[in-house]
């Protein structure tokens, strides 16, 4: 089903073409194109996470190889028939999808110049970046708006926040510095601060541990403190995340028919003319 638009290359009917496969997704020939694309992106990644493991890449290192040059073809023909399909080859391979694509392909091909280049391959894992290309068939991408939403909305409260926590963790460095001293491991000021940070977000190593009770004193009050910390930040992000999905709209419900999926200022419901609750 095509759209109702201008074609993007009305002089080529195959440039027209290919561009509605690989860009337009909702059309049936672009939704089957990124399902294909999908599996493909899925099946590249676990032979680079396979390759990477010694004892795989010993017994089937030869088989893991062509598969990834089957990949590395299959993706660059991708890029360039994106190029060729583009509104603008330009705008699209400057363009935060467009680096990422050529990324995927160009490891393998340095890797023939340089045979010393192959854990500059390890580059290929950023495949997996381009499955939220392929998330615009479905609804994740307004889910993804509703999430980036709400941290855009709750950046100067989590910034307030940070500075608060580096501004505690600075202090409680300096204290257990003074408490425990350089002959209990806590050899300078920035090596105790290291140890409030590992111990306020519970993380725990236990490369540094205080000697003294005051020392011990003072941890035990970091460790409950770090557990009211983080309900912090949980706390900021829920709010707003329930704030951008109130004014968005998608889950006002019409209690006549149920229906979902009304505008955030709607009255009545676009369904069964029913009048929405505030």
């Amino acid at each position: 089903m095509r759209s109702n638009r201008e074609p993007v290359h009305p002089d080529s009917p195959f440039r027209e073409l290919i561009h509605e496969i690989i860009f337009e997704t909702r059309t049936p020939g672009g939704k089957r194109f990124d399902v294909i694309l999908l599996w493909a992106i899925v099946l590249s990644v676990v032979v680079v996470l396979l390759e990477s493991v010694a004892a795989i890449r010993t017994v089937y290192g030869r088989e893991l190889n062509l598969l990834e040059w089957f990949f590395t073809i299959l993706f660059t023909i991708e890029y360039v028939l994106r190029l060729y399909s583009a509104r603008s080859a330009i705008r699209y391979a400057f363009s935060f999808f467009g680096i990422v694509d050529l990324l995927a392909v160009v490891p393998t091909f340095i890797s023939l110049a340089l045979p010393g280049a192959r854990y500059l391959m390890v580059i290929r894992i950023l495949r997996v970046l381009r499955v939220f290309r392929i998330l615009k068939l479905t609804d994740y991408s307004s889910q993804a708006q509703v999430i980036m939403g709400a941290l855009v909305a709750s950046r100067k409260k989590i910034s307030v926040f940070l500075l608060g926590v580096l501004t505690l963790v600075v202090i409680i460095g300096s204290l257990m510095y003074v408490i425990e001293g350089e002959s209990n491991g806590f050899s300078d000021i920035p090596t105790s601060i290291y140890w409030a940070i590992v111990t306020m977000t519970t993380v725990g190593y236990g490369d540094l541990s205080p000697q003294t009770p005051l020392g011990k004193v003072l941890a035990a009050a970091v460790m409950i403190i770090g557990y009211a910390i983080i309900a912090v930040p949980t706390g900021i992000v829920t709010l707003e995340v329930a704030e951008a999905t109130r004014s968005s709209g998608r889950y006002r419900v019409c209690p006549s028919c149920g229906r979902e999926g009304h505008d955030g200022d709607a009255r009545f419901c676009k369904h069964c003319g029913g009048g929405l609750r505030d």
